[in-house]
């Protein structure tokens, strides 16, 4: 609710091939900058979605918390610097 009063489009896409579906026709969007996903979608594709953050410029795919959990998004942010520079830290 927040995001749609700060003019933020958003849209609920479950199951692992919509959400793919969808974020393959958004990374080719040109006027697409930034694609927020809750972090239970981005466990759903984490796969798909590390080797987009690690080989597209852009758009920028920022994992958010949802509503149902608070997620550790430190981790997520841990476990791509790790295999960014191959150390882990």
């Amino acid at each position: 609710m927040g995001m749609r009063l700060a003019g933020i489009e958003g849209e609920v896409i479950k199951g692992r091939d919509n959400i793919l579906h969808r974020l393959d026709e958004l990374i080719h969007t040109e006027d697409i900058a930034i694609i927020l996903m809750t972090t239970k979608t981005i466990e759903e594709v984490s796969d798909i979605v590390s080797n987009y953050k690690m080989s597209l410029a852009k758009p920028l795919i920022v994992e958010i918390p949802d509503r149902h959990g608070s997620g550790n998004i430190s981790e997520s942010i841990n476990k791509y610097i790790s295999e960014a520079i191959g150390i882990k830290l």
